[in-house]
């Protein structure tokens, strides 16, 4: 006679924010299918529902909020948990219903609480999960999350006070997940945490032995031996430390892409001084022409405030000419927002919201002009890129400029037979402002 099994709880998820929140995400998901949960993709089938929170900004906080609302309205029963899980009191007061609520990657409480919600009857061939962990991204690309929180104090940013000081994962324990994930089907690993260039200064003096050498908890040894798992790697979330310096030769050697996210934040040395950023930004673009030698298609990707306490119209003028001369490739923007608890709402110098969309208005425009000129330069040129989805005859894809979600794209003609994660050659075509047009190579 058959057995029948019991059926597992199922649980829903949404997830907001950063990519290290994703991370977070799948860390948890991964942990709730090992112990036999099953997973919905709507509110109705769920039994309980995770909301991971973002709490960076206040239209992040509000965008958070807004999420909860809809989970209790549509399902009921709600845990939250996040980078906004340390103000409890503001979700609870708004939501009293939430049946738990739980900070950033406090993994085994959130866990708990699942459990607390929604039962698993015990049950040995429930308990299953893929090898690689379960993710929220494509097969072909993950994010790899190599430590947790920050040791800087900017004056915008609470990031420390909600995930604390930096806390490095071991090297070889990185390592390992970076192979099951390539042995699952990943082709592109995105390095990420709070400062990748930070990466094991807590742990400097503690090697690892990995397939026979020690490895040495360090960005530049790390990228190295990641460059021998994937067939690419992507650094983000890069602080200019002197020592990035030493990644470059390993974007020449073809170990890792020639990509660098820095987020540079701004130019002007009095508005870098008030944010409590390094204020060299002389010696920045000595640096970046140094690189552009080594590897002179190094993609170099920002971010930038814009509207900070006491920037001046001659701290802005110095940013639009600092990006005449950095010309990066990739650059977002942001309008300076107040953050509950941190240190710029005190600063004086407010800037009129009228003058921050003036200025954020004028630096995108900057911005597009260069990342235009930028890719119209490679048209005729052969690149690499890797297929992100094949509609009928033509494929999205991504050149080694582009990450996921929030660079360009490399928009394909004649690509049917190709599938999601190859990387081929392509011809290019046409571009744009942020994309690019080609065709595979035979």
């Amino acid at each position: 006679m058959a057995t029948r099994l019991p059926e597992a709880p199922k649980v829903g998820m949404v997830s907001l924010g950063c990519p290290k929140n994703l991370v977070d995400s799948e860390r948890i998901l991964t942990k709730l299918r090992s112990d036999g949960y099953a997973m919905s993709a709507d509110y109705a089938g769920a039994d309980v529902v995770l909301v991971n929170t973002c709490g960076f900004l206040d239209s992040a906080k509000e965008e958070s909020l807004e999420a909860i609302g809809e989970a209790i309205a549509e399902n009921g029963r709600v845990i939250v948990t996040g980078c906004m899980g340390k103000e409890a009191e503001v979700i609870r007061a708004r939501f009293p219903n939430v049946l738990a609520v739980t900070g950033a990657h406090q993994y085994e409480e959130v866990v708990g609480a699942v459990h607390d919600a929604a039962p698993m009857p015990p049950n040995a061939f429930l308990n299953l999960v893929p090898e690689g962990g379960l993710k929220l991204t494509p097969r072909h690309y993950s994010y790899l999350k190599i430590s947790e929180g920050c040791n800087h104090r900017c004056s915008f940013c609470i990031i420390p006070a909600l995930r604390g000081d930096l806390v490095s994962r071991r090297p070889d324990a990185i390592l390992r997940e970076a192979e099951k994930l390539v042995a699952a089907g990943t082709q592109e690993l995105l390095v990420i945490s709070q400062d990748t260039s930070a990466y094991g200064v807590d742990i400097r003096k503690e090697p690892r032995m990995w397939k026979g050498a020690e490895v040495v908890p360090h960005m530049t040894d790390l990228a190295r031996e990641l460059g021998k798992i994937a067939p690419w790697v992507r650094l983000h979330y890069v602080y200019p430390y002197p020592h990035v310096d030493q990644v470059i030769p390993l974007m020449a050697e073809g170990l890792i892409l020639p990509y660098l996210d820095i987020p540079f934040q701004h130019a002007a040395p009095n508005v870098l001084r008030t944010m409590r950023r390094p204020a060299n930004e002389a010696k920045v673009l000595e640096r970046i022409h140094k690189w552009r030698e080594i590897t002179p298609d190094i993609t170099i990707r920002s971010t930038f405030v814009v509207g900070f306490p006491g920037e001046t119209e001659e701290d802005f003028q110095y940013l639009l000419d600092w990006l005449d001369e950095a010309q990066l490739d990739r650059v977002g923007a942001f309008r300076f927002e107040p953050v509950e608890g941190a240190a710029a709402n005190d600063l004086p110098g407010a800037v009129p919201e009228a003058v921050k969309e003036e200025r954020y208005a004028r630096i995108m425009e900057k911005t597009a002009a260069i990342s235009a000129a930028k890719l119209e330069a490679k048209i005729g040129r052969t690149l690499r890129v890797i297929i992100d989805e094949v509609d009928g005859d033509g494929a999205n894809a991504r050149s080694e400029a582009d990450a996921p979600e929030i660079d360009g794209n490399v928009f394909l003609r004649d690509a049917g037979h190709l599938k999601q994660g190859d990387i081929v050659r392509v011809q290019i075509e046409d571009a744009d402002e942020h994309d690019l047009y080609g065709v595979p190579l035979a």
